[in-house]
């Protein structure tokens, strides 16, 4: 079996971080207002009208006119009918490079034939539900435990928050503690306790509107990169009902957003043990995308629970799980349990494990592992990030592109690189306000590359796939050079 990850060489966090720190400090370079505004008059009034009336229609009957943040864009959202391979196509015709992938799902590159084809069989055989038990949910669960050493069970579920929010009923259940720790700046789904410290270390609640706070009492973060906040946070909590588990992701917030140091995970278990804390990794981006073992399996660490989400449904609808050892996955057991006497927690969901979905992520993660799809992705990230760098260095422009494999970042803002100290109370209107007018420049460049042909995840990170091929990240390349050719300082 091929046991190669998708990450040829670890980047230096401490390096890139410097990085970062220096880009936060310097004034915000963008593109230029005459650029965007000739974007928007060739191409998005031009060539994009079809999508303009649809979403003036939609606005009507969706809050903000589309489903997802992800499918919002400056200045309007665009439509797309066709996904194939690395390729995106909109209602207007238009062809896209697809360096969202779904949010990071579709590591075999977008609706591709071999799992089409399963997938219509199944349909046509048993379709879409059945509320009842399907051999693919024993087959997708199968191959899970057997690529990832620490699942010893598998529950499928509808979605990462979902799986997240089981995640932590499991992890008191077996613990009979209270606190969970989650890293700074880390997104763990939308539900209401992991809505803490998102987007921005040390931001608390001051992002989760519509949630009362007191919903938080037992919901902490810590700094990420960080043992001994993480350290400290631990003791305090034993005089205060014991922390139950510590949540991650493992390459840093918000897909490694904010890089940690590649012993950071193992410095995090040993903490876990020595407090009695459940370790639980949010894979749900990383899982089969870093490799056929995930994240753990590069970082060499062994977390007792594990988040998946995403690719674990190849892409398509009900696309969550939750895995881990057999002493913790029995406080998940469904239907008549066993003579072991223990409380079970409360998770369920109609859709959750259907057939459709099984078939799919279990025919999805065999072509990922029998093609070497994840470690060809890796590849072209690293291809891709080094592109980027060198059109960076041509420019002189201050913004930091590195890659934890498929993973690529590219921060031209720097807008998730902030923190609040809450001893430095004064500090924080400053802050709000740099990142407010920094993630408005961040769509504009959003924008521009949209207009030429690349579709991203909010101008700053980007999936690449097995379907790409050198050819295509080279002329991708040439296309954000267009951009970059275009950007300057703003003005104040």
């Amino acid at each position: 079996m091929d046991r190669e990850f998708a990450i040829a060489e670890y980047h230096d966090a401490t390096a890139v971080t410097r990085q970062l720190d220096e880009l936060i400090k310097k004034p915000i370079y963008t593109i230029k207002p005459e650029a965007l505004k000739k974007y928007e008059e060739e191409y998005y009034q031009k060539k994009c009208k079809r999508s303009k009336a649809l979403i003036d229609q939609a606005i009507e009957v969706i809050p903000g006119g589309v489903q997802h943040n992800l499918a919002f864009n400056y200045p309007f959202p665009l439509v797309f009918t066709k996904a194939e391979g690395a390729h995106l196509y909109d209602i207007d015709g238009n062809e896209y490079y697809d360096f969202l992938q779904a949010g990071g799902p579709t590591v075999l590159g977008s609706n591709p034939p071999q799992i089409r084809e399963q997938v219509f069989k199944l349909l046509n055989e048993c379709g879409p539900s059945t509320g009842l038990f399907h051999e693919y949910e024993y087959k997708l669960a199968q191959k899970i435990c057997e690529l990832i050493p620490t699942v010893e069970m598998f529950r499928m579920l509808n979605s990462g928050t979902e799986s997240c929010m089981a995640a932590l009923r499991v992890a008191r259940l077996a613990t009979g503690k209270k606190h969970i720790l989650k890293m700074g700046g880390a997104y763990h789904g939308w539900s209401d306790q992991l809505a803490y410290g998102i987007r921005i270390p040390g931001s608390k609640w001051t992002q989760a509107p519509g949630i009362p706070r007191h919903i938080f009492k037992h919901t902490q973060e810590f700094f990420p990169n960080d043992l001994n906040d993480l350290e400290r946070k631990l003791k305090r909590n034993r005089l205060r009902g014991g922390t139950a588990a510590v949540l991650i992701e493992p390459v840093g917030p918000e897909s490694g957003t904010r890089p940690l140091d590649f012993e950071f995970n193992r410095g995090v278990e040993q903490l876990c043990r020595k407090y009695g804390a459940l370790l639980i990794f949010d894979e749900v981006v990383t899982a089969f995308r870093v490799g056929p073992s995930g994240a753990q399996g590069y970082f060499g660490v062994s977390p007792d629970l594990t988040v998946f989400g995403k690719v674990v449904a190849g892409g398509y609808p009900s696309a969550g799980g939750l895995g881990g050892k057999k002493e913790y996955m029995k406080y998940l057991a469904a239907g008549i349990k066993g003579g072991e006497k223990h409380k079970t927690a409360l998770v369920g969901g109609t859709m959750a494990a259907n057939p459709l979905s099984c078939a799919a992520g279990y025919y999805t993660i065999c072509e990922i592992e029998r093609t070497g799809a994840a470690q060809k992705a890796g590849r072209m990230g690293d291809r891709l990030t080094k592109g980027l760098q060198e059109l960076i260095r041509k420019y002189e422009l201050p913004f930091v592109a590195y890659n934890q494999g498929s993973i690529v970042h590219l921060e031209t803002v720097g807008t998730m690189h902030f923190a609040i100290d809450w001893s430095k109370p004064w500090q924080i209107p400053a802050i709000i306000k740099a990142t407010s007018e920094r993630t408005q420049e961040m769509k504009h460049m959003g924008a521009a590359y949209m207009a030429e042909g690349l579709v991203t995840l909010a101008g700053s990170r980007l999936y690449t796939s097995a379907a790409y091929s050198e050819e295509m990240i080279d002329d991708a390349l040439a296309r954000f050079e267009r951009v970059f050719a275009n950007v300057g300082m703003k003005e104040n």
